[in-house]
C-alpha cells in the first residue's frame, strides 16, 4: 500500500532560497552541520542540483526524477544565474576569460559563459556571517550565467582570473528568479513558474 501511495502522489517542484551555512542535503555528515532538515520542507522531495555549504540562494526540489538530467546536463544548455560578490574589480580582460570557453580548471575546460559587471549593489538579505571586509580592498558583483556546474566552479573561475569570490547567490534557473524568497523560505511553484524553470532562453 506504502508504494502505490508513493506512485500516485503528484509531481511537485519546489523553489527554495537556501541560506548560508546549511547542506544542500537532508542528512549531516556531521552532528554540528545543519541541512535541508530544518527548512520544512514537504517529504520525498529531493534537491535537483546543489549548492555548497557557504553559497545562497535557489536551490530547487523535486519528487520527480526526470528533471535532473533536463535541468543539470550541460548538453541541455540549461541557464543559471549567480551573483558572485568578488574582491576587486574585475578587468574588460578578465571578463573576457571568464567568457571564453577557454578557462582551464585543472583537467576541466569551461564552457563559454556569460559575465558582467553588476553596476549597482543587489538588495539582498544581509549575511550571517558577513563577509570579511578590508577596506583596502573595494568589492564589486559580477553577474555569471553557465550552462555547467563542477565543484565550485564560479568560486574557482572567479579566482582563477583574480577576483576571488567573497559572497555567492544563485538568482536564476532557467527563466526563473529567486525573487523574493527569503532565506531558508520554499514555496511549490505554478504550472507557470514550472514553464519558467524549464525555459532555457528568454522570450522577448
Amino acid at each position: 500500500m506504502i508504494a502505490v501511495h508513493l506512485s500516485l502522489m503528484p509531481p511537485m517542484l519546489i523553489a527554495l532560497n537556501k541560506p548560508y551555512d546549511v547542506l544542500s542535503q537532508f542528512t549531516p555528515e556531521l552532528p554540528e552541520q545543519r541541512t535541508l532538515a530544518e527548512c520544512g520542507l514537504p517529504p520525498k522531495v529531493y534537491p535537483i542540483g546543489r549548492l555548497d555549504r557557504d553559497s545562497e540562494g535557489l536551490l530547487l526540489l523535486s519528487n520527480e526524477s526526470s528533471l535532473v538530467s533536463r535541468l543539470l546536463e550541460p548538453k541541455a544548455g540549461h541557464p543559471r544565474e549567480y551573483w558572485a560578490q568578488v574582491e576587486g574589480i574585475p578587468s574588460a580582460e578578465a571578463l573576457e576569460r571568464l567568457q571564453s570557453g577557454d578557462l582551464m580548471l585543472r583537467e576541466h575546460r569551461c564552457l563559454p559563459c556569460k559575465a558582467r559587471i553588476v553596476e549597482h549593489e543587489p538588495e539582498l538579505p544581509p549575511r550571517t556571517p558577513p563577509i570579511r571586509f578590508r577596506a583596502n580592498i573595494p568589492t564589486s558583483w559580477l553577474s555569471l550565467e553557465l550552462t555547467e556546474g563542477k565543484n565550485r566552479q564560479v568560486r574557482r573561475m572567479t579566482a582563477a582570473v583574480g577576483y576571488p569570490t567573497l559572497r555567492l547567490v544563485r538568482v536564476r534557473i532557467g527563466q526563473y528568479y529567486l525573487a523574493s524568497l527569503a532565506p531558508g523560505e520554499w514555496r511549490e511553484l505554478s504550472a507557470l513558474e514550472r514553464e519558467q524553470v524549464l525555459r532555457v532562453n528568454a522570450i522577448d
